[in-house]
Formats: structure tokens, C-alpha cells, sequence
């Protein structure tokens, strides 16, 4: 079942489409941002603010928010009823 999860300021994702949550901090995770940004599959969603989530969709999108990853994923759960591992 379809959910919108808010990932701040007003901007929603769908949540059976995410596939990862991620920290911006490790290079990998870095470079998955920047490797979006330069094939225009980016959607910048952090209002100028720091990024401190990436958010991987599963047609290969990828999302920024200015939330972190922990908050993400407890409004995640509200909506899904689905617990990660950590």
C-alpha cells in the first residue's frame, strides 16, 4: 500500500519506491550523490540546508533531505509498519 512519508518542508516520496536510507558521510554514499546530481537524477529537497539523508528510489533516483536518516526511518515505520535492522 501506497504511503507519502514527509521528508521535510513540505516534500513527500512514496514509500514503496524507496529502496535505502543512507547517510551522506561515506565516500561511496558521497559519490552516489554527486554521480545523481551530474545525470540530473537528483532531487535536491533539503531548501538549502545540509544533507544529511540520501535517499535511494527504486527507478534509480535519488532524494536529499536535510532530516536525518534516524527520523526517516521512524516516520517510515509510522507509515509502513516495516522495522529495519540496525
Amino acid at each position: 500500500m501506497a504511503g507519502l512519508m514527509n521528508i521535510g518542508f513540505g516534500n513527500l516520496v512514496n514509500t514503496d519506491k524507496i529502496i535505502a536510507i543512507v547517510a551522506p558521510d561515506s565516500a561511496p554514499a558521497k559519490r552516489l550523490a554527486q554521480k545523481a546530481r551530474q545525470e540530473e537524477r537528483a532531487v535536491d529537497a533539503t531548501q538549502g540546508r545540509k544533507t544529511r539523508s540520501v535517499i535511494v528510489m527504486d527507478q534509480g533516483s535519488v532524494v536529499l533531505s536535510a532530516l536525518g536518516p534516524d527520523t526517516l526511518a521512524g516516520r517510515f515505520h509510522e507509515l509502513t509498519g516495516i522495522k529495519g535492522e540496525e
